[in-house]
């Protein structure tokens, strides 16, 4: 469910305001003393997976990232009274693993392991020997909206996050009144 809600993000069907307002709610970030659930935890760094950097890159969406994140650390640092973490270690390292992606500009190693023609498997090779990498990994923008989106088709510029394109003439509504 928050991979469809980050998919109607990155389609322009949601505004930025009105995820950072899910992210909030989801994570309390009104009530400090309240504790959220293990899934809930899990739904934010979900959908912060698949559209933090495209949110991050909005006014309104760096701030509630901001707010989260430092909520989020809270969380994760929290302990009960017996000094034991509040969340298991699996939520834990899953916050962890969010704020370095966060911190390191959205960037994360992805290792895919498909299917690959002989030439697809030279040209991986030969892109690993320029970048000196040897564990099979490629490095990713975690959030970030598909170029196919975000393309304008007169030249090939990409509008940027939130702006505005002329989709054609679907969206006009009719001005013929009914008699």
């Amino acid at each position: 469910n928050m991979k469809f809600i980050g998919h109607l993000f990155l389609r322009s069907l949601l505004t930025a305001r009105i995820i950072g307002q899910i992210i909030q709610e989801l994570a309390m970030c009104g009530d400090a003393d309240k504790i959220p659930a293990e899934h809930i935890l899990e739904c934010i760094c979900e959908l912060l997976k698949s559209i933090g950097f495209t949110l991050d890159s909005m006014p309104a969406g760096k701030e509630a990232i901001k707010q989260v994140s430092g909520r989020l650390m809270d969380l994760k640092q929290r302990k009960d009274k017996k000094g034991k973490g509040v969340y298991p270690m699996r939520i834990q390292f899953m916050i962890q693993d969010l704020i370095d992606t966060k911190n390191a500009g959205w960037m994360k190693k992805s290792f895919k392991a498909a299917a690959k023609t002989k030439e697809e498997i030279r040209q991986d090779a030969q892109r690993d020997e320029r970048t000196q990498k040897t564990d099979g990994s490629e490095v990713v923008i975690a959030g970030q909206r598909p170029a196919w989106m975000s393309s304008d088709s007169v030249g090939g510029k990409s509008p940027g996050p939130g702006a505005k394109t002329d989709d054609g003439p679907w969206q006009d509504v009719p001005t013929r009144s009914r008699k």
